[in-house]
């Protein structure tokens, strides 16, 4: 193993601990940020490792959300039924009004229900 594969794997391993905290992973390491994205774009399989792990890192952060849910935490599941609750009616809407005076740009984006969840 060459010296720059020894440094991917000591990175992704660092990455698995810090849950993913890229600055954090490539301190411990001695590898600059700008080093660690040229590997995350040229090679795939790098980039595919640390896509795993990103969403261990997801996972992690889910787990401790619905932990929260269950001891009670009002905003925890506040937050929750805004992100994962859309479907049933819990979505924040703002009504603006707008004066013939005043001016507003507003941008239209399309509301695609599957990238939702």
């Amino acid at each position: 193993m060459n010296k720059t594969e020894q440094h991917k794997k000591a990175i992704l391993e660092s990455l698995e601990k810090s849950l993913g905290i890229v600055t954090t992973a490539c301190k411990k390491v001695g590898i600059g940020r700008t080093q660690y994205y040229q590997w995350l774009k040229d090679d795939k399989e790098f980039a595919k490792k640390v896509e795993e792990i990103e969403n261990v890192a997801l996972d992690f952060a889910e787990s401790q959300l619905h932990q929260q849910i269950g001891d009670g935490n009002t905003s925890a599941t506040i937050f929750y039924l805004k992100t994962k609750g859309k479907k049933r009616g819990y979505i924040e809407r703002s009504d603006i009004n707008v004066s013939s005076d005043d001016r507003i740009k507003i941008d239209i984006m399309p509301f695609d229900e599957e990238s939702e969840d």
